[in-house]
């Protein structure tokens, strides 16, 4: 089971704070670190303000030399696909080839309006979404790239530059859309991702992408993202509990929570659904004893 740290900046965070988070999950041995792509918090003040996505992951990228670095994920609605093309493609250099590409239609409208961008309607973005897959994919690829969509067109494009990961970084795609979404990941995605999801609805998702996989012929790897908090007993549970605005009792509900053992056993589920990689949603970014006590005594037990 890989294990990447997901963290959530746009709740109120610097780029130092970010880079102290990433530093410890490389020392640590995790397997990546990811970020969400928000400009707006949804809770609290969000102080001192957003950082970007992408401008964070390519100082990472310099900061860092093992772990992987991406985005759950960046929507179709921030960025041109061409303008993201060329991001991501020089975000991997900088890193030596370690970058993943998490793209998805975006869902929060408040954030659109605060700052300025259209949020066309759930049927426009997963059109969106489609050609900007086709779009990225096809400016990776060998040689110039031209395409012609109800949306988005480019004429005989240099497609440069080329990432290092060949024939291009993985792209994750994620979701709980019984049909488009299936269909769009078996078709263009490397991984398929369920955040926050319930473990029988996460299974049930997990099984639409196979059949969908089934009918393109292609595979995807499989996983989860979950909020985790984990305490070396029931005081310490609540504590980091409290510190983020939720009970003990509604985390082991809804997420990966309390002593190391049930943490195991509760990833255990999600390993028998399908899930070869989870990603652990980590909201308490001053609190890296967190990631201490997760790398000593639950990512040993996972196999």
């Amino acid at each position: 089971m890989d294990v990447r740290i997901f963290t959530e900046p746009q709740e109120g965070a610097t780029y130092d704070d970010l880079l102290a988070v990433a530093t410890r999950t490389e020392e640590l041995g995790f397997d990546a670190f990811f970020r969400s792509d928000h400009y707006v918090a949804f809770s609290g003040d969000g102080l001192p303000g957003p950082t970007d996505a992408w401008i964070t992951l390519a100082g990472l990228a310099r900061e860092t030399s093992r772990i992987r670095l991406g985005t759950l994920v960046t929507p179709v609605t921030f960025r041109r696909p061409g303008p993201l093309a060329i991001t991501v493609a020089q975000v991997d250099q900088m890193s030596g080839g370690r970058v993943e590409l998490g793209l998805g239609t975006g869902w929060h409208d408040g954030e659109h309006t605060a700052y300025g961008m259209p949020f066309p309607a759930m049927k426009t973005r997963f059109e969106m979404l489609e050609e900007q897959l086709q779009i990225v994919r096809g400016l990776w690829s060998d040689g110039r790239f031209s395409f012609v969509g109800a949306h988005y067109e480019l004429v005989d494009s240099p497609a440069l530059p080329k990432p290092v990961q060949r024939p291009g970084p993985p792209i994750i795609m994620g979701g709980y859309g019984a049909t488009r979404t299936p269909r769009l990941a078996a078709t263009y995605a490397d991984e398929f991702n369920v955040p926050m999801g319930p473990l029988d609805v996460t299974a049930t998702q997990f099984e639409r992408v196979r059949e969908a996989c089934a009918t393109t012929g292609r595979s995807v790897l499989l996983s989860a993202a979950q909020t985790v908090c984990v305490g070396k007993d029931e005081a310490e549970v609540r504590r980091r509990a409290d510190a983020i605005g939720q009970s003990p009792e509604q985390l082991r509900a809804t997420g990966l929570a309390g002593t190391p053992a049930e943490v195991v056993d509760r990833i255990g589920a999600f390993a028998a659904a399908g899930a070869t990689r989870i990603y652990l949603q980590t909201l308490d970014l001053a609190d890296l004893d967190h990631l201490d006590l997760i790398a000593a005594e639950v990512v040993p037990q996972l196999g």
